[in-house]
């Protein structure tokens, strides 16, 4: 593309410039590829500083994926996702040491009955609610659950706080993320059942049910992001309680999973206390304000002469969300 003088005339490109109008395909992709390559170089291994911190959460993680399996292994599937839930209130409480975060009391308040409804859960599950494998232990899918949950909370805060206090983008800290994530899965795997893929191979065992999982986590990674980036947390919190009906109703149908009065009455208080720390700020303090209100109405008068206080702006802008899970497509 030529180049416009001062008055108006046109020079044409100097030798070994390459105008962008005279670029190839093929050579305009090998360019993005080459600047792609260049920049994972920097981002990745020069500034190898930046890239180590991302191996604790990673760790972690890898730590807390491998929780979820033996968790889910020892509990129904719908119990798990209620258990489960406990990773909003361990998020919140390492968000409040570690962010200096607040947190309004409606909030305080909703993850105290997520907690009775979790403990309500578990002590149906203790009371033998309904028949379950003999292979299957409670107390070891309970302590992995929390565990998870302790891990998750942590991994999302630390990770939150290594999103705010640099300037990489999301997308390239998850690619670091994934590089650490990938490297501890495969010493896991070598120490664990090296034999075993080295005689069977690594595929093996592969069946169309486990690529179903894989592919469901990858697109669940995926959803997170799309989440973050066009839902908020009223949805979030809707799209938490309908992951718990649709597992109940999965281990219903496929296990014969038996709902009671106590399995129901916890659930319930987790599906609420979800939805309600999921509320904006803006939001809370008016359900506080509204009760409030009720329950002692207090009027005052004008006194004369005195201009009127000014109303409140009802702008969604003005409400401030808390986040309650980390905005990383990788973790869930």
């Amino acid at each position: 593309m030529a180049a416009v003088g001062a008055g108006g005339s046109t020079a044409a490109p100097g030798p070994g410039v390459i105008s962008a109008g005279t670029l190839e395909p093929g050579t305009a992709s090998a360019s993005n590829l080459k600047h792609l390559v260049l920049f994972l170089h920097e981002a990745v291994l020069v500034q190898y500083v930046d890239t180590l911190k991302l191996a604790v959460p990673s760790l972690i993680y890898t730590l807390q994926n491998n929780l979820q399996y033996v968790a889910i292994s020892n509990l129904p599937a719908a119990t798990f996702q209620v258990t489960y839930q406990l990773k909003i209130l361990t998020t919140a409480l390492f968000s409040v040491l570690m962010l200096n975060r607040s947190l309004s009391r409606l909030q305080w308040a909703s993850l105290l009955l997520l907690f009775t409804g979790v403990a309500i859960v578990q002590a149906q599950q203790a009371g033998g609610g309904g028949p379950r494998p003999l292979d299957q232990n409670p107390g070891v899918g309970l302590a992995a659950v929390v565990a998870s949950c302790l891990s998750s909370g942590f991994a999302g805060v630390y990770f939150e706080k290594i999103l705010k206090g640099s300037s990489g983008s999301v997308w390239l800290r998850n690619l670091q993320l994934g590089l650490f994530g990938t490297a501890l899965g495969l010493v896991g795997l070598w120490w664990a059942e090296g034999t075993a893929v080295a005689r069977r191979g690594f595929f093996f065992g592969y069946t169309p049910a486990v690529w179903g999982v894989v592919l469901n986590q990858a697109f669940g990674g995926l959803l997170v992001a799309v989440v973050v980036k066009y839902a908020d947390n009223i949805l979030k919190g809707f799209a938490t309680s309908l992951s718990i009906v649709l597992s109940t109703v999965a281990s219903i149908r496929l296990f014969g999973f038996h709902v009671d009065p106590l399995f129901a009455l916890g659930a319930g208080l987790v599906i609420g206390a979800v939805y309600l720390y999921s509320l904006p700020r803006g939001t809370a303090k008016a359900i506080a304000s509204a009760s409030a209100s009720a329950s002692g109405p207090c009027m005052h008068q004008q006194p004369p002469g005195q201009p009127p206080p000014p109303q409140l702006s009802s702008h969604r802008g003005d409400l401030i969300t808390e986040p309650f899970l980390p905005k990383s497509v990788l973790v869930k």
